[in-house]
């Protein structure tokens, strides 16, 4: 990929300086957000402020820095509601200053929101920062909890699976009960934890449990193996419990044909929204369902207007971590700035959509010793509940809910 003089203007802006300030006229009151993000610039440049892969870009770099725009542009945007906030960036990729450090320096304590894209290592130090601090860290976009229990000050962004099989066994109660509804894995570790999930919320469901029957199977199934299952006469629902998205394909790929005969709905997991071959031929007319906590609508206006400022400035297109990016700053700036630096019980305001309906809530867990619940309830941490259902009809979004 030919690196454009755009990109090298931003690259040179992070080397020189990756704090960015936005204040107020007037107003001598801030409020300080840090974001830690993988920019990789001690990769990019070398010791002399030299871009070190001449006209190269390599891919590695691309989330970090399309998410950095976005904040970017979320900054541009807060300054005109008149927030006074200071941003700062923080490249957990450089080698001059570890996470540890930058939490332990005395000139961030004055933080009072955290936002960050993060691995597990990284999430787990942030997320006991923030408890301490009594300060809230967003969590963009690892999917799970990371090992991180009893805390109210980590929020997940990027709903976990298990909300994600909980919003789709109620998709199939309100819809599709009645339905002839297959479940179909293949062997192994993360498809058994994903059956686990769903007895779990069967067993546990107020509604009438659904009439699921399990099968196995592989990449190879023979189509002609689950006509037996089905009914001519009758809708069949085809859940996919795994998150290998080459498994859903091949399985996708062979209920397609069948679906002329047998009408039928194809649920996935939450990888699907990543899957670009569903537009295919091998795919044609079958209505595939997946869940994502993240979706934007190509007909907003506002995301036309960022669209047209990337083709204006960049001569591309912006991708989903350009709207991630400023989407989470600027709905989360404004709670901050609306609370006056100390959000507490605020960060589920609903008040400042963007893009998405976020639906923070606590989620709790009764306490274990041994083999006895002791019905003590502790809040483990928060986490985005609002999910969208997409529905794709020959690699088309016709439907969201």
């Amino acid at each position: 990929m030919k690196i454009t003089s755009a990109i090298v203007l931003i690259f040179l802006v992070f080397s020189t300086n990756v704090n960015r300030t936005f204040a107020q006229s007037g107003d001598s009151t801030k409020y300080h957000i840090a974001v830690f993000l993988p920019l990789y610039l001690d990769s990019a440049f070398d010791a002399a402020g030299n871009y070190r892969f001449d006209q190269n870009f390599p891919k590695y770099f691309n989330p970090g820095l399309e998410f950095y725009e976005g904040l970017q542009l979320a900054m541009d945007s807060l300054r005109k509601t008149g927030a006074s906030l200071d941003l700062t960036v923080y490249d957990t990729r450089s080698s001059s200053k570890s996470i540890q450090q930058i939490l332990e320096d005395t000139a961030f304590s004055k933080i009072q929101l955290m936002l960050g894209d993060v691995n597990a290592t990284e999430l787990r130090l942030l997320a006991n920062a923030a408890r301490s601090m009594n300060i809230p860290f967003i969590n963009v976009n690892f999917p799970n909890d990371g090992g991180v229990t009893n805390n109210p000050e980590f929020v997940i962004l990027n709903t976990t699976l298990h909300a994600h099989c909980e919003a789709i066994y109620k998709f199939i109660q309100r819809n599709w009960a009645t339905s002839n509804i297959l479940y179909l894995r293949k062997a192994g570790t993360q498809e058994d934890r994903l059956h686990n999930d769903f007895a779990e919320i069967e067993k546990n469901t107020s509604s009438v449990p659904l009439k699921m029957k399990y099968v196995n199977v592989d990449n190879n199934v023979d189509p002609r193996s689950l006509i037996p299952l089905m009914d001519s006469n009758l809708k069949t629902v085809v859940l996919v419990g795994s998150l290998d998205e080459n498994f859903g394909k091949a399985v996708c790929a062979k209920l397609a044909p069948l679906s002329k005969t047998y009408p039928m709905k194809v649920l996935g997991m939450p990888t699907w929204d990543a899957v670009t071959d569903f537009n295919t031929p091998a795919y044609a007319d079958l209505e595939i369902y997946y869940t994502t906590p993240f979706y934007v609508n190509p007909a907003d206006s506002l995301v036309i207007a960022i669209q047209q400022y990337f083709k204006t400035r960049f001569y591309s297109r912006p991708s989903d971590m350009v709207y991630r990016g400023y989407e989470t700053l600027l709905h989360f700036g404004q709670i901050l700035a609306a609370n006056r630096g100390r959000i507490d019980g605020s960060i589920g305001m609903r008040k400042f959509k963007i893009f998405n309906d976020f639906d923070i809530q606590p989620v709790f867990t009764n306490r274990e010793s041994g083999n006895q619940t002791s019905g003590t309830i502790t809040l483990q941490y928060l986490e985005n509940k609002k999910l969208y259902y997409v529905k794709k009809v020959n690699g088309n979004v016709v439907a969201v809910y």
